[in-house]
């Protein structure tokens, strides 16, 4: 387990039935490390203010975060985290590396408004 600031997914079912039952929901699939605590830090932050949002994390080397290692939208991707928008229980965007404040925030109201 990740033991990051926002409730964490353990398995490709559990992110199936979170995605098909929320409108919106944004997943950082990472480590406990540089790139990604900071990502983990700023969901946790937007939890408030984007109350239309689920923010959930996932284990990057846990077997059953390949339904988001393998998804055709992270294909050449190769910074974690891997972050994964969700509307409407289809994929909305993704992105890979760090991501600031800004950047997260553009996407969610781009993608998730």
């Amino acid at each position: 387990m990740l033991q990051t600031p926002v409730r964490e997914i353990e398995s490709a079912a559990e992110l199936e039935k979170i995605i098909s039952e929320n409108e919106n929901v944004m997943v950082c699939c990472g480590r406990m490390g540089p790139m990604c605590i900071p990502v983990y830090e700023t969901m946790e932050e937007l939890e408030d203010e984007y109350e239309n949002v689920k923010f959930f994390s996932m284990a990057f080397d846990s077997p059953e975060a390949a339904v988001i290692r393998n998804a055709p939208e992270c294909r050449g991707f190769m910074g974690l985290p891997f972050t994964m928008y969700y509307k409407n229980g289809s994929v909305a965007h993704a992105t890979t590396s760090i991501q600031n404040r800004q950047q997260i925030t553009s996407v969610l109201d781009e993608k998730l408004s």
